[in-house]
């Protein structure tokens, strides 16, 4: 028979005083969430969402794209859907794994915000900083804010040597290559005005990690304004990393075909 999954997660509603401005107590934030494998990490990182934005008085949704993951992340996904509601959880069901890149342009494409947060469900990026970055993008007036783990008050926990410096010799070769003036460019905990992704996303060519890289040499080209916020990174606590060689080799690969055509 059908397992039926119920959810209960601490909820406050968004309250908006009566004096903010229009323009703030109408901005829409849509989260971004590419799943898969993450039946695990998809509440928790769902009930930090709400709670942090619901706590600094921000409109949110979220919308999370599973790419048939086999462990019934999609069951968990409808089951917070169904406590939360339509307007708080929308969920797009892909067949097969399609990977990142077209994930995000699948939520995008599923979403109504006015600004768009891409973060990882699987709990390496605290949903904490999402106010922070808002604050950032209003108070300097960018484009783009991007979390960063290489600058005073970032950093990684719980990483290998092995991840360390693959992720320091990645950013040192795109940093060496292409200069694009952004510290972390292959973090991938973004906050970004509307127009700027759908802008950028049709242009993406790369795969894996090094689409990160190339959103931001997108922007850079495209004189677009970019900021940055340090966050701390943290090793996924449930389910598997999907680094491996394949994603290296992407990478790599993204990072020649940038270095040629940008």
């Amino acid at each position: 028979g059908t397992v039926q999954y119920i959810i209960t997660l601490p909820h406050s509603p968004t309250i908006i005083p009566f004096l903010q401005s229009k323009s703030e107590s109408t901005m829409l934030y849509s989260v971004i969430l590419p799943t898969y494998n993450e039946r695990e990490n998809l509440p928790i990182i769902f009930y930090l969402i709400d709670k942090y934005l619901a706590e600094a008085k921000l409109a949110y949704e979220v919308v999370i794209v599973d790419d048939s993951s086999p462990d019934g992340t999609l069951e968990i996904a409808q089951a917070i859907q169904k406590s939360f509601g339509d307007d708080k959880v929308t969920i797009v069901s892909r067949k097969g794994k399609l990977g990142l890149g077209s994930a995000y342009v699948a939520g995008l494409e599923a979403s109504k915000g006015d600004r768009i947060v891409l973060m990882d469900a699987d709990m390496s990026h605290h949903p904490k900083v999402i106010p922070q970055m808002v604050k950032k993008m209003d108070t300097d007036g960018v484009d783009i804010v991007t979390g960063t783990r290489y600058i005073q008050g970032g950093g990684v926990y719980g990483w290998d040597n092995f991840r360390k410096l693959t992720s320091r010799t990645a950013n040192f070769l795109a940093d060496f290559l292409l200069n694009p003036g952004v510290s972390d460019l292959t973090g991938s905990f973004r906050l970004y005005e509307r127009k700027v992704i759908e802008k950028i996303l049709p242009k993406v060519a790369s795969k894996g990690y090094a689409f990160q890289m190339e959103i931001v040499v997108r922007a850079r080209n495209d004189n677009m304004t970019i900021a940055e916020v340090p966050i701390t990174f943290v090793d996924r606590i449930y389910g598997e990393s999907k680094l491996g060689t394949k994603e290296i080799l992407l990478y790599l690969k993204g990072l020649v075909q940038l270095f040629f055509t940008t």
